[in-house]
């Protein structure tokens, strides 16, 4: 049995299921949730697969219950809910959420990628982890299990995610309020490229005319661009716009 092996009972994983709020029926689906393809390279005899197919799952059963729980708490419009759905699933909160609950030390990770603790890799990982967490949850305890645990650590980000302006993306949210704020519209440039052709990280900064106001990196410029305009929404203080919430009574048509 997985849990009797050495490796797994150094993680205490009851431990972590107390965390959570949740008990497994069969542990090995939580175990499975934790490991790493990279993990296995090292591990042949490890007798459970890596996350990947328990990730793919998790991510439709998050989304359904996220989904769900908006449809049924507010009346607002189609497109503002599924922009409060993308800042509720996203890799950075779902990240946020794994190290709050305090998921990082079960990882299963090879020598190389448990070297990367803090890089943005990491927190890729992270998410992915959560993912597959839910699907470990949705196998063995069905939809209820993954609800519960959905509800309990997932929903409670919404009231900051609004409060903040966070369902925009931090490009148009740094946009609309540097055009608001100061008249002037944000440009971005990349002011340096490390690693590998395969592994790239793009560093780059963003303008208000001649002036940076903050730096970004991430494995894309894209990505880049994102954290700069997050970074700079933070050295100017600025919220971004706010949303009318809009709550659902019983009665309320769908």
């Amino acid at each position: 049995m997985m849990a009797e092996r050495p490796e797994v009972i150094a993680k205490d994983f009851p431990a972590l299921e107390k965390k959570m709020g949740t008990s497994f029926n069969d542990p090995d689906y939580l175990i499975q949730a934790f490991v790493h393809r990279s993990y296995l390279n090292e591990h042949r005899d490890f007798p459970l697969m890596h996350n990947e197919r328990l990730e793919f799952l998790g991510d439709a059963v998050v989304e359904l219950i996220v989904t769900e729980y908006l449809f049924n708490e507010f009346s607002n419009p189609e497109g503002e809910l599924t922009n409060w759905r993308a800042a509720l699933v996203n890799a950075k909160t779902l990240a946020s959420i794994a190290y709050e609950i305090g998921m990082e030390p079960y990882l299963f990770l090879s020598h190389g990628e448990a070297k990367d603790a803090g890089t943005k890799a990491r927190d890729y990982i992270m998410a992915n982890t959560i993912e597959a967490v839910v699907g470990a949850m949705y196998l063995d305890g069905g939809y209820e299990a993954a609800k519960k645990f959905i509800l309990q650590w997932v929903i409670p980000k919404l009231p900051y995610i609004l409060e903040n302006g966070l369902y925009m993306d931090a490009k148009s949210r740094f946009q609309e309020s540097a055009q608001e704020t100061v008249g002037l519209t944000p440009n971005y440039k990349v002011l340096g490229e490390t690693g590998p052709d395969h592994a790239k990280i793009f560093k780059v900064g963003v303008y208000l005319g001649k002036e940076l106001i903050a730096t970004g990196e991430g494995m894309s410029k894209q990505e880049a661009q994102t954290e700069a305009a997050e970074m700079a929404l933070q050295a100017k203080s600025w919220k971004g716009p706010s949303t009318r919430v809009i709550k659902r009574s019983p009665g309320d048509p769908l």
